[in-house]
């Protein structure tokens, strides 16, 4: 079962969904930073994703989950950062009552040609295998050090919660919530009524392209590119992140509950 974490508060719910190797501490900065720009006290929950932090042990599949994730935290704006917008997406798809907004970050809806889910599950099956063998910390040296992540600022904080994963729950992760085990959702963004953000940094051209063609397939969205960042706008520029997150919260309506 995955693990939740909430603050106490009047107004919206805010969910922050972390990305693969990071806990729900990622998220800590930026979100307290909305909810000051808010100015209405949202109550702020945190979710540890399958196979991280406090849910290393959970062995969930992203398809899976999604629905999990909905009904274990309920009705919010749900805010997903990589393999955590993916989550948001799944959920989205799965319980549509339960979430009214959705924000994403360096996120895909999965991948359509089945040949590339194949040849990209099997590279995620050798990264697990990765990890079993040299373990958390040596393969966070390699996972870090990819061009994805050349603009991420030093952490040392974020890198010690990062290396309290387990290897186990690292693996299961790739080979049960990676891209190429998650059923791709692009044929679903046509039905997805919900109010949709897609964020990318201006340096990840590749999230870039995915965040553009996502807003063309769903009904009701809005594409942001944050200046001077690559994939982890929230983490590179915390505060510009912030500001435009709070922005789309003020203008735009969330999704009325149905039935």
């Amino acid at each position: 079962m995955m693990s939740a974490t909430s603050d106490i508060g009047f107004a919206d719910r805010l969910v922050f969904l972390h990305g693969f190797t990071q806990t729900h501490h990622h998220w800590h900065r930026c979100a307290h930073q909305i909810a000051e720009r808010m100015g209405t006290r949202p109550a702020l929950a945190f979710v540890d994703l399958p196979g991280h932090g406090l849910s290393s042990h959970d062995r969930t599949d992203i398809d899976a989950g999604g629905a999990q994730l909905a009904d274990l935290v309920g009705r919010g704006t749900y805010v997903g950062y990589s393999m955590g917008g993916r989550f948001g997406l799944s959920a989205a798809a799965a319980r549509p009552s339960i979430i009214e907004r959705l924000v994403l970050i360096g996120a895909t809806p999965g991948i359509e040609a089945l040949a590339e889910r194949a040849d990209r599950r099997r590279l995620d099956d050798e990264r697990a295998q990765r990890i079993e063998t040299i373990g958390v910390e040596a393969f966070l040296d390699e996972w870090l050090a990819a061009p994805l992540f050349a603009s991420l600022p030093p952490d040392d904080q974020g890198l010690a919660h990062r290396r309290r994963n387990t290897a186990s729950g690292l693996a299961h992760s790739l080979r049960t919530c990676g891209t190429g085990n998650q059923s791709s959702l692009w044929g679903h963004l046509g039905k997805m009524s919900v109010p949709v953000l897609a964020i990318a940094g201006d340096r990840d051209t590749k999230f870039t392209d995915i965040a553009r063609r996502m807003v063309e397939a769903l009904p009701n969205a809005n594409f942001a590119s944050i200046e001077d960042a690559g994939h982890a706008t929230h983490s590179e520029q915390p505060e510009a992140t912030a500001a435009v997150i709070t922005e789309w919260l003020a203008a735009t309506t969330t999704a009325p509950a149905v039935g």
